[in-house]
């Protein structure tokens, strides 16, 4: 059953805390999940949390530490000396040691990976901290179990015993050569039917995927999810088995990215936590905004281009909204479809036939909600039968319009490394208004003749 937060929890652990009753704080909390902890720690303010990770050792307070939010880390870590985080950071894994002391200050970092106990430990962290954290090499772990193809089963399974003392789970058995490069995988069901004395060279499997440590993150994740592996072996220029990368780092990195594409299809321009300042939610969400205060302009001036128009047939005017909001609705359908096709790497293809399939598919949308609309238009608000043609005809050329804008934008993002997720923001929506008023009205003057 998953773990929820009362009210009369936190009223206990604070009298706990007052009284500084740190015993029974922790047969309280010692038998929780850590992501439990962190999350009540959330709820409790600076002053309370940072007493309460003080009382818990660090085995404990180590993995709470990765759950926390970032300003409530950013604080707690604040309050504790160098030796303190080097404490915790040598409880665990290298990547997330490395991605703690990522957030540190240039001067802090030194003097913590100074009281690190473990060389061995320090020293791949360091080694970490080396490449770009979208990348393979920024998140991977550097413990992993290996073994020499010229090894044979026994000396294999005593190497890994003393390996697998320091990692928590065991995903893959790799297999390296004489120089630490990359030559297979080991079946833990061959290691355990096979001889003890039969060479590995003669049981490993040598077709794996592997990675080098400069790929991009969401490569590693569209990798691992197309061959549903649950580790990637990661290997270095000249093909040296470096690390590995396990599912559960790949899970953070699609969280990630798709938290990123759905504030940029929101119009927020900078990642941003619900309970961040009010100054950085601005700064994240006015770029667009302002971009949508401009397109609104436009739209102004496209209308009082036909002013005339309006005045002469004032029916015209009382169908803007829907054209324009049809033409939003069509484009960010069309893009969405688009985005998620690039994201996933499952568009195959022409652009040409791409687009072919894109106009099909709205002249029979395009053709049903016309349908409707003339219907509706004649005989539910008994406008006239030559403005319910214009807006019929006008609501299928724009469907078709903006179902193309919609396809061709985000391939001609993607096209120059932006973001396709851009597409299905503001930016789609307010050029799709724009152009749906003015082809709704241009068809309106060449029927109508003004």
């Amino acid at each position: 059953m998953e773990f929820k937060i009362s009210k009369e929890l936190i009223q206990e652990l604070e009298q706990l805390i007052q009284n500084k009753n740190d015993q029974q704080l922790e047969v309280l909390l010692n038998d929780m999940h850590h992501a439990d902890i962190a999350e009540i720690l959330d709820e409790l303010d600076f002053n309370e949390a940072t007493y309460i990770f003080k009382v818990l050792d660090s085995e404990k307070t180590a993995e709470i530490l990765l759950e926390l939010e970032d300003d409530l880390r950013e604080n707690i870590l604040s309050r504790l000396s160098p030796k303190e985080i080097a404490e915790e950071l040598d409880e665990l894994e290298t990547n997330d040691a490395a991605d703690i002391i990522a957030e540190l200050s240039q001067d802090l970092k030194a003097e913590v990976i100074s009281e690190l106990q473990d060389v061995e430990h320090a020293k791949d962290i360091v080694d970490l901290l080396r490449y770009d954290e979208d990348t393979a090499g920024g998140i991977m772990h550097k413990e992993l179990v290996k073994v020499n193809e010229n090894w044979n089963v026994l000396t294999c399974v005593k190497e890994m015993r003393i390996q697998a003392e320091n990692i928590s789970r065991v995903h893959s058995i790799y297999v390296v050569d004489d120089e630490d490069r990359l030559k297979g995988r080991l079946s833990l069901k061959d290691l355990l039917t096979t001889s003890s004395r039969t060479p590995i060279n003669d049981v490993y499997i040598r077709k794996l995927n592997s990675v080098k440590v400069d790929t991009e993150d969401v490569e590693v994740a569209r990798i691992m999810q197309k061959y549903d592996l649950e580790a990637i072996p990661v290997v270095d220029e000249m093909g040296r088995l470096v690390g590995r990368i396990t599912i559960d780092d790949i899970v953070d990195v699609i969280k990630d990215e798709a938290d990123e594409d759905y504030q940029l299809a929101a119009g927020i321009s900078q990642d941003v936590e619900a309970d961040d300042s009010i100054f950085e939610h601005t700064k994240a969400r006015l770029p667009w905004l302002v971009l949508a205060l401009l397109g609104g302009f436009i739209s102004v001036k496209v209308l009082g281009l036909f002013e005339g128009a309006m005045l002469e047939h004032g029916n015209l005017f009382f169908f803007t909204p829907l054209i324009a909001a049809m033409a939003g609705n069509v484009g960010v359908q069309s893009s969405a479809i688009i985005v998620q096709g690039l994201a996933n790497n499952t568009l195959s293809g022409s652009l040409f036939n791409r687009l072919i399939k894109e106009v099909s598919l709205s002249l029979l949308n395009g053709l049903i909600l016309a349908t409707i609309l003339f219907l509706g238009s004649h005989f539910l608000l008994n406008v006239e039968l030559i403005i319910g043609v214009i807006v019929t005809i006008a609501l299928m050329s724009v469907i078709i319009i903006a179902s193309l804008i919609g396809t061709f934008v985000p391939l001609l993002l993607d096209k120059f490394d932006i973001d396709p997720a851009l597409a299905t923001g503001p930016f789609i929506t307010t050029s799709n208004d724009i152009c749906g008023i003015l082809i709704y009205f241009s068809i309106a003057k060449m029927i109508l003749g003004f």
